[in-house]
């Protein structure tokens, strides 16, 4: 009688949209590590000042909105003193816009490692929103030290009960840049040009997001557009949470969790469709 072969890995067809092996993931998690520690070394690699660049360019963006908005076109900061208000916003779109512009390539970017071999590929977009966790840690210990400073000095600014929803905040801007980064992506491996639109709609899509002005200061006919963005309930909690003053909704934040968990619905939809295919086309 002929011996049972027992393999080691099955690679086998996708049967459906929604048909993602979890425990394959799971199984690739070293694979997963490699690829965050590989975008986290090679960011500043051969830089001169190297991660120091983490603390420079949130420092720089918010002296350049303290000189431009603040100053210039006089901007209400409700209340908060200007450094606070900038960064609060700065550290939180850094993260939110990073994630989205890296997972938006993510086919094209790394065509030659998924024409060689096989490994699930949605590791690549998870690996880059893991990665860029670092660089949001690094720029809100850069907030916290501004925060103790004020505090320091007597600025009435003080966390609220709603700060323990912080992580679930940075949960939802990884769910919705990765969503949105690979319903891009999934567009760009036929239709390239799509890449240079979209990197232009996220610097649009900053102003009208409340990271250089609150949304109290908003007239209402233009405050419920805004709300409409599923970032800005997100950016509003945060200084709530943290500093005690912004627009905090329950329903507004329930709004952008259903908007994060249908975007990222649809993006695995459709990155599942166009993986089978789309080294013939990218």
């Amino acid at each position: 009688m002929a011996e049972t072969e027992n393999w080691s890995t099955v690679i086998k067809p996708k049967t459906g949209l929604f048909d993602i092996d979890f425990r394959e993931l799971v199984s690739f998690r070293d694979l997963g590590v490699m690829f965050v520690k590989r975008d986290i070394v090679t960011q500043y690699k051969q830089t001169v000042l190297g991660p120091l660049w983490f603390f420079i360019n949130p420092i720089l963006t918010t002296i350049i909105y303290m000189v431009a908005f603040g100053g210039i076109a006089n901007i209400s900061t409700d209340g908060l003193p200007q450094p606070l208000f900038y960064l609060s916003g700065i550290c939180l779109w850094n993260y939110f816009s990073t994630c989205l512009n890296k997972t938006s390539s993510t086919f094209v970017t790394n065509q030659s490692i998924f024409g060689k071999v096989y490994f699930p590929r949605l590791i690549m977009p998870l690996s880059t929103v893991i990665s860029s966790l670092y660089v949001l840690g690094i720029q809100l210990l850069l907030f916290l030290a501004f925060y103790a400073y004020y505090l320091i000095i007597g600025v009435p600014v003080a966390p609220t009960i709603h700060i323990l929803l912080v992580p679930v905040l940075i949960v939802m801007l990884a769910g919705l840049s990765l969503g949105f980064g690979i319903i891009i992506s999934s567009m760009t491996t036929k239709y390239r040009d799509l890449s240079i639109l979209f990197t232009f709609v996220v610097q649009l899509w900053m102003y009208v997001t409340p990271v250089i002005y609150p949304l109290s200061t908003m007239s209402p006919t233009f405050q419920w557009i805004i709300a409409l963005n599923p970032v800005s309930s997100i950016i509003e909690t945060f200084r709530y949470a943290t500093m005690g003053t912004g627009l905090f909704n329950w329903l507004q934040l329930g709004y952008s969790f259903v908007f994060m968990c249908g975007v990222l619905v649809i993006g695995i939809v459709v990155f599942n469709k166009v993986q089978r295919s789309f080294m013939d086309t990218v």
